[in-house]
Order: structure tokens, then C-alpha cells, then sequence
């Protein structure tokens, strides 16, 4: 900016010299100490003289002092320039006067640049103070934007510092302060997360405290019947069949309670399945036929002329299956009907039975772990409790959906959505 003004002022000097020099006055020697020769030329700020080759001032126009009481150095050539006087710069040009190519004098002129630099330091100060206030607002706009972003993620370390010091489970709860829409996403990732594994915990306290509950009862018989031989039992042969025979029973039990546990813990894996391509009616009627032959039961299936292609674990998905018929077969005496239809985007497969059904308020509750509409009838049919949770695990891994239509007397149907998927 400085250079920009500089030469503009330079400019502005060089035509007044130029016009001094086009004056035909100034080219005839006897007219250079004339008064007016310089007063139509003359501005504020300035100083303009003739002086002689000898060094004395011929013609001299200007009112400030300082300007006026520069000393003469008389140049013989042609010399321009910036310098300081007086604590003030100052733009001056020096051009000699020829009369038949002969010097007789020279053209000088000065100009203060006051207004020019006042204009500077004007400008210098603005810049400074929008400079200074620039950094200044980007000190505290950080530190306000920064603090603003940690704060957060400070809570958010905390409570998970506190929820390892204690071992409980706390969410950061959203105040009114207007966090930004990440921030907020974050927290409420947070909390899913906690509540995620709030849940998981609680699942797995009920859950330990179920299996306790279910091993305590055949480890109790168990128990008393072998006290009872090792106290008197052994002798008597009605007592001691007896009492084999229960703790054979209780025995095989606790087996399928184990393994159903095992099985259970295994499908909490995300990665459980083992996906391919596989014709799902064709699996339907080979796993119809065996449990007709082992059960002796009618299971019709009823499906498209032509196959249904389907995109799963076959062998998780056929498990699903025998769990739902074999609830069937224990429950029902009347042919088993399933039913396999396809849209285009899903799959679905129906198990139907025509047994005592189930009361409308114990569906909600028939996928948790342990459960039993009739516990009695559950225990002498050698049910766990666990089949219809791992049932739903496997739909849940497959991103499906089971639903359960029961009605007393008249039968159950468990109806089970798969989307459809590319191999």
C-alpha cells in the first residue's frame, strides 16, 4: 500500500514538472526570477524554486518553513527520490534547465507527504487493531470452541473412569447446552451402548440366576436319591430301581440342560452362522421325513411348485425347525402342517399344530430363557426352557422375524420371516 501510494504521488509530481518545464517562460533566462512564474503551479505542502548554476535560489514559492529552509544542492542531472527532513518524508524532483543545450539553472520541487502518511498510520493503526482483535478472537474462539468440544468427551472419560472404578453402568445425560450434532450423536452412541450392555448383564445375571434355579432341582433329587441308597436304600431292589431310574432321568436332563445352555451361549456370537445358498423345501421334506419316522407323527409340508432358494445357515436353520416341531409333537396329537411361501423380498415359513394352544398372555413371554407355560408338563415332556430362545437368536441372526398366533383348544402357528439375500 505504501508503494502503491508512493508512486502515485511520484506520478502526480512528474506531469507538474513536466507542465513547469513545457512553460516558455522558464525557458528564456530572463524570465526565471520572475514572481508569478511558479504561483499558478503552486499547492499546498510543496516547495517549488529555480536555482542558478552557482547555487543561488532565482525563484522560490511555498509557505511551509521547514520546506523553505532546506539547503540547496544543486544537480546537474536529472534526480528524484524519497528521503527524510525533519522527521518527515518528503518526495522530491531535481530537473536541470537548458538554454541551447547549455544548464542554466535547475527545476526543484518538494512535497511533504503528511497527508499521505497520516493516511498510512491510519491505515497501519486499523490493521493493527483488526490484526490484534483477529488473534485475540482466535485465542479465546479456540479456547471457547475447544472447551466446548472436550467438555463432552471429558464427561463422557469420566464416566467411564467411574463406571470402571465401581463396575455400575452410568449414561451421560444430554443438559441444555447446545452441543453440536456429532457431539450429540456421540453421546447418545454412548448411552446405546451402556444400555446395550446394561441389558447384557442384566440377561446374563437372570440368566445365571435361571440356570442355578433349573440345576438346583435335578442335582437336589440327585442328590437325596443317592443319600437314600448309601443310607438304606441299597437293599431294598423297589427303592433302588427307583431311585436309578430318577437319577438316570435327572441325569439326562442335566445333560440337555448343558447343552442347551452351551448352544445358547454359542449363538450370543455374532459371527455363529455359516451362510450359503441352499433349496429350503427340499431340506423342509428330508427333515419331515425323519422326525415322521423317529416320532411317528404326520408333519405335512405344503409349498410353491417349484423350490424356494434361500440365502442362510441351513444347518442353524433346520435346528430352528426341529425346535419348533418337536414343541409341536409334544403338544399336539394331530398332524403338523408346514407351510413355505415366497414374495420378493421375503420368506416365510409356518409350523401349525392343532393342540391345547397357548393363553394370549403367556405369548409375550414364551422366548425367555427358562420359561414354561406349564412347568409340570414341560418337565415331563424333558423340556429345558431354552429351546424357543435359541429359536428366536437364530431369526434375530438371520435379521428375520417369529411371531407366535395361539388360541386355546384349537392350536398354535409360529409364522417365521427371513429376508431374502444375495449369496
Amino acid at each position: 500500500m505504501i508503494k502503491i501510494t508512493t508512486r502515485s504521488e511520484q506520478s502526480l509530481l512528474a506531469n507538474k514538472v513536466n507542465l513547469l518545464l513545457e512553460n516558455k517562460k522558464i525557458q528564456e533566462t530572463g524570465s526565471l526570477d520572475d514572481p508569478n512564474l511558479l504561483s499558478e503551479f503552486y499547492n499546498v505542502n510543496e516547495m517549488i524554486r529555480i536555482v542558478s548554476t552557482s547555487g543561488y535560489v532565482l525563484n522560490q514559492i511555498g509557505a511551509d518553513e521547514e520546506l523553505l529552509s532546506m539547503p540547496v544542492e544543486f544537480s546537474w542531472n536529472h534526480d528524484t527520490g524519497i528521503k527524510t527532513y525533519a522527521g518527515k518524508r518528503v518526495i522530491y524532483f531535481k530537473v536541470p534547465l537548458y538554454d541551447n543545450m547549455n544548464v542554466i539553472g535547475m527545476l526543484e520541487i518538494v512535497r511533504k507527504l503528511n497527508l499521505l502518511d497520516s493516511y498510512l498510520q491510519i491505515l497501519v493503526g486499523a490493521l493493527t487493531v483488526t490484526s490484534l482483535g483477529a488473534i485475540l478472537f482466535a485465542i479465546f474462539g479456540t479456547y471457547w470452541f475447544t472447551s466446548r468440544l472436550t467438555s463432552p468427551i471429558q464427561h463422557m472419560v469420566q464416566t467411564m473412569r467411574e463406571i470402571d472404578r465401581s463396575g455400575k453402568l452410568r449414561q451421560i445425560q444430554l443438559d441444555g447446552r447446545e452441543e453440536s450434532a456429532e457431539l450429540q450423536q456421540l453421546i447418545r452412541a454412548f448411552n446405546q451402548m451402556i444400555e446395550r450392555l446394561d441389558r447384557t448383564f442384566e440377561r446374563q445375571k437372570q440368566f445365571v440366576a435361571d440356570a442355578s434355579h433349573e440345576l438346583k432341582t435335578p442335582l437336589t433329587v440327585i442328590s437325596s436319591y443317592a443319600g437314600m441308597l448309601k443310607r438304606w436304600g441299597r437293599n431294598d431292589e423297589k427303592v433302588r430301581d427307583e431311585a436309578v431310574e430318577a437319577i438316570s432321568n435327572e441325569a439326562q436332563r442335566l445333560q440337555n440342560l448343558t447343552k442347551s445352555m452351551l448352544m445358547l451361549a454359542e449363538a450370543e456370537q455374532e459371527d455363529w452362522l455359516r451362510l450359503g445358498t441352499f433349496d429350503v423345501v427340499k431340506m423342509v421334506d428330508e427333515l419331515a421325513d425323519m422326525m415322521n419316522t423317529t416320532f411317528h407323527r404326520t408333519i405335512r409340508v405344503h409349498s410353491e411348485p417349484i423350490g424356494v432358494r434361500m440365502t442362510a445357515d441351513k444347518d442353524k436353520v433346520r435346528q430352528l425347525l426341529v425346535i419348533l416341531i418337536d414343541n409341536a409333537i409334544k403338544y399336539s396329537k394331530e398332524p403338523i402342517d408346514i407351510t413355505i411361501s415366497s414374495t420378493k423380498n421375503m420368506i416365510r415359513i409356518d409350523v401349525k399344530d392343532k393342540g391345547m394352544g397357548i393363553p394370549e398372555e403367556e405369548i409375550p413371554h414364551l422366548f425367555e430363557r427358562f420359561y414354561r407355560v406349564d412347568g409340570a408338563r414341560s418337565r415331563a415332556t424333558g423340556g429345558v426352557g431354552l429351546g424357543l430362545s435359541i429359536a428366536k437368536r437364530i431369526v434375530e441372526l438371520h435379521d428375520g422375524n417369529i411371531e407366535v398366533f395361539s388360541k386355546l383348544n384349537k392350536g398354535t402357528t409360529i409364522a417365521i420371516q427371513f429376508p431374502k439375500k444375495n449369496n
